[in-house]
This record gives structure tokens, sequence and C-alpha cells, in this order.
């Protein structure tokens, strides 16, 4: 790469460290790292949420997707998100807003001890961040590709060079780093996304590519589903992002309760869901012409990445690397706190009973060194992306595959319909969906759309069964359900003023 193109990615990476620095005068307390105090208006919450969601495997394994099978990969892989989030803006974004109004809670994980039992919290705690692991170095890893095809870079300098950047903001930043950076990596993308348009319909004739580009496409990219990606298929992803999009994914849920009240976490959600269905379009667009520009390459998912090095000059290229960076950076930082605010606040205490005395400084300590240590973990297992399937089999096929078992009791707990739901029917659910995952995995090796939908399907039946079959009701589990299902003493803002509602 050009000089210009070095010094675009240095002043990106330059402008995250001192934003991460800026958000770290503003923490004073572990509940102000994880949730930002609840002082997060809805729109930087709602981008945050937004950003957080997805990273630079979309320019890598969905890029490949869309040059070999066109716009499918949007219906699945992002409509499907926002017509989950759109749901979560009715049925959970308020509630999540709510654990931390009403009941106090920092972590997305922290009231299920009260709501179901100990062993509970700890069995979604600790396979969950498991699970955070894998996903996160497989986003590392999407990011070593962009820089190894880009510049050349071997794969673990770039996994390297990216992580200890992102470490230092979300490290001494908190919640309010990653928003606030967040933000800032939106508008560098936006920027990047509408260079990268312009450039292509050049290439395509004008504008008129817009519309008539479609025709030129090979056969069946422009089907919403294919003979692999089902209509099934399709229906399953809807219901595992609506999952996993409004607190399956732990650091989502975050900025939920990071907004001032109910109302605000509401909008919050619903910008988010507007983005989703409508900006990953704009992204995309190269992708799916992609075939038109550079067809017969061997592999298609450094497609994106083809195009930027081929077709931008020195300058816009870092530039639009930058704008890929952000993905990743934005998604890792959110979810790096999400899981050091269920490590810190979940699972070192159950472990240690010194931990549970500890005051917000040593919090805010612990939470810190929980965040270094977790992301280079993550960093670590990158290295090893290859030899563990690839990006997109440890995110659509892993990562999808077992957030449901982990997501159902998370969530379903916080609703009035299952309260007869009990810590019973969370673990059998749990464990069920994950046997149910390594059968299918390793015994039956399935196909992508049943090794997707059955572990979330079984995990649902068991759940629901059981509450009905067999069902558990405890004076402390009903006080969280009604807390998080009562009306707010605060759930409106109007012209900036809070009323009651």
């Amino acid at each position: 790469m050009h000089a210009l193109d070095w010094t675009m990615i240095c002043a990106y990476f330059a402008l995250m460290i001192v934003i991460g620095w800026w958000s770290h005068k503003r923490i004073s307390d572990v509940k102000d790292f994880f949730t930002a105090g609840g002082r997060m208006p809805w729109w930087l919450a709602g981008i945050s949420h937004h950003m957080s969601g997805y990273s630079a495997v979309l320019f890598v394994a969905y890029a490949g997707v869309a040059y070999t099978s066109g716009v499918t990969v949007y219906f699945w892989g992002f409509a499907s998100i926002g017509i989950g989030v759109g749901i979560g803006s009715w049925l959970f974004a308020a509630r999540w807003n709510r654990l931390r109004s009403k009941v106090g809670v920092a972590s997305p994980l922290e009231y299920l001890a009260k709501r179901y039992n100990v062993p509970t919290q700890q069995a979604l705690a600790w396979s969950g961040s498991l699970l955070k692991i894998f996903d996160i170095a497989a986003k590392w890893f999407a990011v070593a590709t962009l820089l190894h095809v880009f510049a050349g870079l071997d794969y673990n300098l770039g996994i390297l060079i990216t992580g200890a950047v992102t470490l230092v903001y979300c490290t001494i930043g908190g919640l309010w780093a990653d928003a606030l950076t967040d933000f800032g990596q939106f508008v560098i993308q936006a920027i990047a996304a509408v260079v990268m348009i312009v450039v292509v319909l050049g290439k395509l004739g004008g504008i008129s590519a817009l519309w008539t580009m479609w025709d030129k496409l090979p056969e069946g990219h422009v089907d919403p589903v294919t003979s692999k990606y089902t209509t099934i298929f399709l229906l399953v992803y809807v219901l595992v992002k609506t999952l996993e999009y409004n607190g399956g994914m732990w650091n989502l849920a975050q900025r939920y309760m990071a907004a001032p009240n109910t109302h605000e976490a509401r909008r919050g959600a619903r910008l988010s869901s507007a983005l989703y269905l409508l900006w990953p379009l704009v992204l995309m667009f190269p992708m799916f012409a992609a075939p038109l520009l550079i067809p017969g390459i061997k592999d298609p998912t450094q497609s994106y990445a083809i195009m930027t090095t081929t077709f931008l000059p020195p300058g816009l290229i870092g530039l639009v690397l930058a704008g890929i960076f952000s993905h990743t950076m934005a998604m890792v930082s959110s979810d790096a706190n999400a899981i050091s605010a269920v490590i810190t606040r979940d699972m070192i205490p159950a472990v240690f009973a010194k931990a549970r005395r500890w005051t917000d400084g040593q919090g805010l300590k612990a939470a810190r060194i929980t965040t270094v240590v977790f992301v280079a973990l993550t960093m670590l297992v990158a290295t090893q992306a290859q030899n563990l399937g690839g990006v997109l089999q440890i995110v659509v096929n892993w990562v999808a595959a077992l957030m449901g078992p982990i997501s159902i009791p998370l969530l379903l707990g916080m609703l009035p319909w299952f309260r007869k739901c009990g810590p019973r029917a969370a673990l059998v659910s749990w464990a069920g969906g994950l046997i149910d995952y390594a059968l299918v995995y390793y015994v039956f090796k399935a196909n992508q759309t049943v090794l997707v939908a059955t572990p979330i399907l079984v995990s649902l039946v068991l759940y629901v069964g059981l509450g009905l079959l067999a069902p558990e009701r405890s004076a402390a589990a009903d006080e969280i359900v009604d807390s998080v299902n009562a009306d707010d003493d605060v759930d409106r803002t109007k012209e900036g003023t809070t009323v009651p509602a």
C-alpha cells in the first residue's frame, strides 16, 4: 500500500485511542464501565447497537457468499437481523433497561442467579464466554485476511495490530469508549462506502447501473433464497437473530441497559433495526457487482479486497480499509466489555468469595484486567482460525447453532408468559440444545439448515415444555419477572424532561 494509505490507517487508530482516553474520564465505577451509568442517548445507543452487530466478516465471508450466490446473503444475513431487532424493540429493549434501573444489574447475566439459580447462571456464563472466544477470534482473522490482501502483512501480525489498538481504547474507556468509537467508525465507514459505490458505478457505466446491473449478474444471483440458503434457513435465521441481537449476544443487551429509560431504549432499538434493513444494501452493492468486475477469482472471500486494491487510488484504499476495521473493532470492543462484565460480575464472585466484597475501585480494576486477558486469548485463538474451519463456518455454523441454547433461558426468562419455567427447564434446554448440536454436526453430519435450526428448536421445545409439564415457581423469580414487566416510574422523555409514565 501507498504511504497515504498507511497515514489514513494510523490516523484512524490514533483517533480511536484518543476517544478511549477521553472516555476514561467518564468512568468512576463498574456500572459506568459496563452500562455507561444509564446515561447514553437513544441515537448513540442505536448506532452503537448497529455497529456492534457485524464485523469485517461482512467484507470477507459474506462478500464471498455475495460473489458466488448473490443477494441471498442480505436476506438471511442482515434483513433477518433488522426484523429481529424490530421485534426486540417491542419485546426485549424495555425489559433489559428495567433490569438496570429497577433490579440494579450491570451484567446481562447477573439477574439469572435470582431468576433461576447460580448453577444455571454459571452454565450459561461459562459456555457463552467460551463461544465468544471463538466468535471474536473469527473476526480478528477476517481483518488479518484483509490486511494480508491489502498490504501483504503476515496474518498473525495483522491480528496483533488490530487487537492491540482495540484493547487500548476498550480497556481504558469502557462502554462509553465503545459507543463513541462506534459513532466515529460509522461516519468513517459511511464515507468509505460512498467512495466504493461511486467507483463501482463508474466501472459499470454510471449511476444507471443501480437498476440495470441486476440482469447481467450470473443466474440465481438475484434470488432471495437458493438451494443452499433455503426459505427454511431464512426463517430459522430470523428466530436466531431475534434472540442473538436482543441480548443473546450479550454486548447488545448492554446498549438497551445503557439508555436513560425504556422509551429511549426502544427508540435506539428501532433506529438499529432500520439501519440493519437499509445500510447493508449500501455496503454490499459493490459485493453484488463483483462477479461483473472481477470474474473468475480463485478465492471469493477476497473479492472485496481485490476490488479495493485494483480500483481505488492511494489514500482512498486506506480510507476503505479503515472503514472495514471499524466494523470489527466496534464488535470486538463491545463483546470484550460484555464478557468482562459477565466474568467480573457473575463468574469470579461465584468462585472466589472475596470478590463479592470488592469495592468499586477493585471491581473496576478487575474489569480492566479481565478485558485484557480475554482479548489476548481471542487473539491467540485467531491464529488457529483456519484450522477451526475458517471464518464462515465459525460464524454461521458455530455461533448461529449454539446461540439458541444459550440465549433462550436468558431472554425468555424475562417474559411473564414463561414465569413457570424454572432452573430445571433452563438447564435441560441449554444442555439439550448443545447435545443436539454435537449429534447433528459430528454424528449425522447434517446440512447447514439442519445444523442451525435443530439446536435452537430443541432448546425452545424443552424450555417451554418443561415449564408446562413440570412448572417451577419461586418468590424470587416472580419478583424479577414482575420488576422487568411492571410499568415504569420513568418511562418517557419529553423535550429533555423525564416525566412519569
